[in-house]
């Protein structure tokens, strides 16, 4: 082998420090090149360092070449380091690996001067200088640098052309225009043959069962998302974070026809909910009951296909975990220890973190909770508080010890080891959720406290500790199997059969610990045969505008204000799976939202979709016209065809935000398509022509109905308005495959066409932002002060009940498709201001039903 080099190239600093550790290994000779000198054959400029191998093939990677002489020096390849690079994601590690290596050399030109790191970057400096100090980057630093220190990179560097934006393009976040991929003539002869099989290649719908349940011999798929605490309202964040990106998966699934049972439900017990309840003057269960039918509210109106949405205040929750606890005492998991609490005498009992308030000992803020302090983030333990206070009496609680449970992780550290070595090479493990569930590992395990003195929770069978429940942490989790238990009384087939059940979980990455670790932990050392995570799915945060979301301050949009926006709930829907926090953290921008509704949507999607229909009903009297496809034809069925696969490939990885491109690209292509053929001009043309506009016609609405189906995960009634509309054959609705089929054929007649989508004026997104920037507070305090100074006037505003107020919201979203079809058709001026009128009396009827102040009128502003 022969490895060149570059003095002054920053490449070969990892590159030879990784050849130091297969010395020995193999011939390698090391020769230094100038930085013009072209080595690679095939490349049109000079590049370094390059690996030549003994074949005669090159390596002119740096990663790869490092990995060749890990190889070569006996590393076996890991998991986890294979993310690390894929994701170009690294981790800093104690011991010298094949990504400290490639991210040493990477680093060496900022590092290499400790005045460029601030204190807070330590333990970065720490590492940097202990790979530094190792012999084979010793040499490979002396080898490039030639004792002139990082100066001997300047020469290297300024030869190098500099990095130039392509010219005439604009800086834009919108997504670029994308290159039709070069196409094989196999690959468009099978998408033409897949395509003139259309509805006869459909498999036979999957018999609908109920309940769920695994079958022998097929994909069995068991989809979670983190159950919402009950005591809150769920944000946008929250919403995207697992709910709405777990429906998509199953969603997908079903259209894959694999054996899919999605749940979820409330998390009813802890703290939190005690507090709650104390807050509103209600019972523990009251305040359950009252958020569960919030919640299942929400959900319901966001179109989130549940196969059944449950609850952990139930017999089967207290069976279930009170069984995996005396499974993991008796085989010795369940430490007993002392600990430190503050007890409220007055009150008569232990107080949990979140029932005391006092000064934080590191910020000095006054209101700092029992378990963290709300102004600068720090975690906090309860009887570190300066002037700690009683929440419920207000009396000074003292310190006293308390006997607690906890379970002993670190005995089952190694299960839990040799359980992820099995479960994620292969798996599709988020990078977060692998990053957190090692770096808990490295840090190595600890017991972990799983009682709490409260009343509200599930008791602990255990003489001693009767007056304590068992920590929502330790039982949440648990929650999964007991509403899948209340669903059917065969719950252990999914829950107990992991050689059958593939497990899919979403959350946010907050909850990772607890599900990647503190779980598993408990199932495997409960000896039951337990079905484990398979793919553990976590998002980053998603923000609001330039903050956070915060209920008490009135900033961010929250679960039941979505609907009262004016904006459907498929819209919502998009625009979070677009944003979707998936590599990092990302933000909810009105703005944007109203760019991606009016460009992406309507302008791009709807507007394909539309002049396809609107083609069919208008030129070939609502038929689908005969299509004679062309050379050009079948290239852009086997282009579609190449989407639909990637779309496949991203979704079975759970990548959701990434396929959602692939619609929105299709739909391009399909745009794109009409514009260069124009149908409506071919129409009026020779018989030829119009032969022509049929074929584009017919392809077009073709692809309008594959997009239907590819629609259905993300925004569900835009899905089946639009099959609607094109009368698509209900099988075809059902089952997506990975090939791009005639599902219209010449003949079909489809319905009546009209507009999908509604354009989002500046105005309409202006006043929703300041609304929900704190002015939806401030609207409260308003409605307060004109009402009654008695907080319990405000829930009796509402004068009518449910029945009437849907009746009434039907019938205002009824009068805005009538005034959105007239201004599409451009009616007269006059006609369309009576029909506003109405639209406008309605809204006003249905506030004054739902208790809200009727909008002023908006009349134009004076000059």
């Amino acid at each position: 082998m022969r490895l060149f080099v570059s003095e002054g190239a920053p490449g070969c600093l990892p590159v030879l420090a990784a050849a130091g550790r297969a010395r020995g290994r193999a011939e390698l000779l090391i020769s230094t090149v100038g930085p013009e000198d072209c080595v690679v054959p095939f490349l049109t400029r000079p590049k370094v360092p390059v690996l030549q191998l003994d074949s005669g093939n090159y390596l002119f990677s740096t990663s790869a070449i490092c990995r060749y002489f890990f190889l070569l020096s006996g590393w076996e390849q890991d998991d986890l380091t294979n993310q690390w690079l894929e994701w170009e994601v690294t981790e800093l590690q104690e011991t010298e690996s094949l990504a400290d290596i490639v991210l040493w050399g990477a680093l060496y030109p900022l590092l290499q001067d400790p005045a460029y790191l601030p204190e807070e970057l330590s333990a970065l400096h720490s590492w940097f200088q202990t790979l530094s100090t190792q012999e084979p980057c010793q040499r490979a630093a002396e080898t490039v640098l030639k004792q002139q220190g990082v100066l001997a990179l300047r020469p290297y560097l300024q030869k190098q052309p500099q990095p130039s934006p392509a010219e005439g393009r604009a800086v834009t976040n919108e997504p670029e225009e994308e290159e039709l991929a070069t196409l094989s003539e196999e690959e468009i002869a099978m998408a033409v043959t897949a395509w003139e099989k259309g509805l006869e290649s459909l498999p036979p719908l999957r018999p609908q069962q109920n309940p769920v349940l695994p079958v022998t011999g097929e994909r069995n798929v068991l989809i979670t998302s983190a159950l919402p605490y009950v005591n809150n309202v769920p944000h946008l964040g929250n919403i995207i974070g697992c709910v709405l990106s777990a429906d998509v998966f199953a969603r997908y699934s079903r259209l894959r026809q694999w054996n899919t049972l999605y749940l979820c439900g409330t998390d009813e017990y802890g703290t939190a909910t005690e507090t709650k309840a104390m807050e509103e003057g209600l019972t523990p269960q009251e305040i359950c009951d009252k958020y569960h039918i919030i919640h299942a509210d929400i959900y319901r109106w966001f179109n989130i296909s549940f196969d059944t949405f449950g609850r952990t205040t139930t017999p089967q929750q207290t069976k279930i975990t009170q069984d995996i606890f005396q499974r993991l005492l008796t085989r010795g998991f369940v430490l007993q220890d002392t600990v430190e609490q503050l007890r409220c005498e007055h009150c008569a009992r232990f107080l949990a973190d979140r029932f005391v308030e006092g000064v934080c000992p590191f910020c000095g803020y006054e209101e700092a909770r029992g378990d963290q302090c709300d102004k600068c983030g720090k975690l906090i333990n309860a009887v570190e508080l300066k002037k700690p206070q009683c929440k419920v009496c207000r009396s000074c609680p003292v310190v006293q010890s308390t006997h607690h449970l906890f379970l002993d992780l670190p005995k089952l550290e190694k299960r839990l080891e040799e359980w992820l070595g099995r479960t994620l090479p292969g798996s599709d493990w988020t990078p977060n959720a692998r990053f957190i569930t090692r770096s808990w590992l490295r840090d190595g395990l600890k017991p972990r406290c799983i009682t709490r003195d409260l009343k509200w929770g599930t008791p602990v069978p255990l003489e001693g500790f009767e007056d304590k429940v068992f920590y929502v942490w330790f039982d949440a989790t648990i929650g999964y199997l007991s509403i899948t238990a209340n669903y059917t009384d065969q719950w252990e087939r999914w829950w107990k059969n992991p050689e059958q059940v593939d497990l899919y979980q979403f959350m946010a990455k907050d909850n990772v610990p607890f599900h990647g670790i503190v779980f598993p932990c408990s199932a495997l050392g409960a000896e039951d045969n337990y079905t484990l995570v398979s793919h553990l799915i976590a998002t980053e945060y998603l923000n609001y505008e330039d903050g956070k979301f915060s209920k008490s301050r009135g900033v961010g949009v929250f679960g039941d204000m979505a609907q009262d926006t004016g904006i459907p709930a498929d819209i919502w829907r998009f625009y979070l799976l677009y944003i979707r926090p998936e590599g990092q953290d990302s933000a909810f921008s009105w703005t944007d939202l109203l760019l991606k509704n009016n460009s992406e949507l309507l302008n791009n999607l709807g507007n394909f979709i539309n002049r396809a229909g609107m083609f069919v009903s208008k030129f070939f009297g609502g038929y689908v016209p005969e299509m004679v496809l062309t050379p050009d034809d079948q290239r852009l069925l086997a282009h579609v065809t190449l989407e639909l696969q990637h779309y496949h490939q991203l979704l079975e990885k759970v990548r959701i935000r990434d396929a959602l491109r692939s619609i929105l690209t299709i739909s391009r292509h399909g745009n794109q398509y009409i514009q260069v053929n124009e149908p409506w001009k071919r129409i009026k043309g020779s018989e030829a022509d119009r032969q022509r506009a049929g074929t584009v016609t017919g392809l077009a609405v073709n692809i309008a109905a594959l997009l239907s189906v590819m629609l259905q995960p993300y925004m569900p009634t835009v899905s089946a308005t639009i099959q609607a509309q094109l009368q698509l054959p209900p099988p075809a609705c059902s089952i997506l495959l990975t090939n791009f089929l005639c599902t219209l054929p010449a003949g079909h007649q489809i319905g009546t066409v009209s507009p999908l989508f509604q354009k989002l004026e500046n105005d309409q997104i202006e006043s929703l932002r300041q609304r929900f920037g704190g002015g939806q507070l401030e609207e409260t305090f308003d409605l307060k002060a004109k009402t009654s100074p008695k907080p319990t006037v405000i829930e009796t505003v509402t004068t009518a009940g449910p029945q009437q107020i849907q009746a009434l919201m039907d019938e205002v979203t009824k009068q805005g498709n009538i005034v959105r079809e007239l201004k599409a058709q451009k009616a007269d001026k006059n006609q369309v201001a009576a029909e506003v009128a109405k639209l406008l009396d309605l809204k006003k009827q249905l506030a004054v039903a739902e208790g809200k102040p009727p909008e002023a009128p908006k009349g134009k502003k004076k000059k």
